[in-house]
């Protein structure tokens, strides 16, 4: 495999799409299942923002649903460009096509820097910020040998083992995922490598609005993010409880390799790290362990795999639209949510009404803020404070 090996496909969207896009996803209540379903059921995201007023109504909400204006959007797009920054929809030619694969991939991602380096065959890195000498070391060594086989190396820009990882792979390529807006880099220390990064070969990813200072809920986001643009994972030096582990969890639901780095026993920054193996990752003592494991995963031509329910800039303007549930319908689809979360099949089969009712009810619930989506796509109901 080359670094060539890539090739891009896919239809751009025009820039009133964009705009269309960009304030749907920035619409309260929006997250990105939300805007795959509603550009699903109403063709496109402009017919979508025109029915969230009705549909938080009869959702039951308290107060008006906030929608981004398009004055916002085009705002949030002139601070890009000054930035030197573009957005990126999933259906678009440059955006990471393995990211495309999983459950809840966002719709627009902001992004700097190379955009070769995100559609080329990755591989994540992560690892502890207080990461020892040999395990810095072992990192690089790793990354470095990596990206000499074509592979982008994807980190989340933390001190420790992402520091290493995204130096080592400069010349070759590295994706920096971040938990803030393009703008708010975290760790401050690290802004000299992130500029290194997108002035280079390198690239720097976002689904957080610019200007977005990151909290603490944001870097599991951020972690999705890396699990999603790679085809594998590796694990060096990881607490039982840290945000590395999130990330190896999150690359198992995805179907992505996760090696891990054997370390110390005596150690607790390799206790994660050891227990990954236990639970079956695959070991990684020399390079040639991940190049190997991942040569047949980067035959496969991304670009191709048909990618279910999934918004693409080929929106459906003329798609007919079918009535709302009627009341006792809406009710008994209410009734069949708790607290519990459960397979949306599951609601299907217990009240025995369409999947198109279903999914419009789950909506309305969604954008009044009265519905909580999980991993899996599992959903429940909020209950009231």
């Amino acid at each position: 495999m080359t670094a060539d090996s890539a090739r891009r496909t896919g239809i751009a969207l025009t820039e009133r799409q964009r705009i269309a896009w960009l304030r749907l996803i920035r619409s309260d209540n929006v997250g990105p299942v939300t805007f795959r379903d509603l550009i699903n059921h109403f063709g496109s995201a402009e017919a979508a923002l025109a029915m969230l007023p009705e549909l938080s109504q009869r959702g039951g909400a308290t107060r008006a649903v906030r929608i981004a204006t398009e004055e916002d959007a085009l705002r949030e797009l002139e601070t890009a460009q000054r930035f030197g920054a573009r957005f990126l929809g999933i259906g678009e030619p440059d955006y990471p096509p393995a990211l495309r694969q999983i459950d809840a991939a966002p719709p627009l991602l902001a992004v700097k820097g190379n955009l070769r380096a995100g559609t080329r065959p990755a591989i994540g890195i992560v690892g502890s910020r207080n990461a020892s000498i040999s395990g810095a070391k072992f990192a690089a060594m790793i990354a470095r040998d990596c990206g000499r086989a074509g592979y982008t190396v994807i980190s989340g820009l933390a001190r420790g083992i992402d520091t290493a990882a995204h130096r080592a792979s400069l010349e070759t390529g590295t994706v920096a995922a971040m938990a803030g807006g393009l703008d708010q880099p975290y760790p401050p220390e690290n802004l000299g490598l992130l500029d290194e990064i997108w002035n280079g070969n390198g690239l720097a990813i976002s689904e957080m609005p610019f200007g977005w200072e990151p909290r603490a809920r944001d870097f599991p986001r951020r972690n999705r993010l890396i699990a999603g643009v790679g085809l594998g994972l590796i694990v060096v030096e990881a607490a039982t409880r840290s945000g590395s582990l999130i990330t190896a969890r999150l690359a198992g639901e995805f179907g992505r390799l996760v090696f891990a780095v054997p370390g110390s026993p005596l150690d607790p920054r390799c206790e994660g790290t050891n227990g990954l193996l236990k639970d079956g990752a695959m070991i990684v003592t020399k390079p040639d362990d991940v190049i190997e494991a991942l040569a047949p995963l980067s035959q496969f031509d991304l670009f191709s795999i048909p990618q279910a329910q999934e918004p693409g800039p080929g929106e459906d303007e003329s798609k007919p639209l079918l009535p709302p549930p009627d009341d006792s319908e809406r009710s008994r689809i209410i009734d069949a949510l708790g607290p519990t979360p459960v397979e949306i099949d599951d609601i299907i089969r217990h009240t025995e009404l369409s999947a198109s009712s279903v999914y419009l009810v789950l909506l309305e619930l969604d954008i009044a803020g009265r519905l909580h989506r999980h991993p899996g796509g599992l959903v429940s109901l909020a209950m009231p404070d």
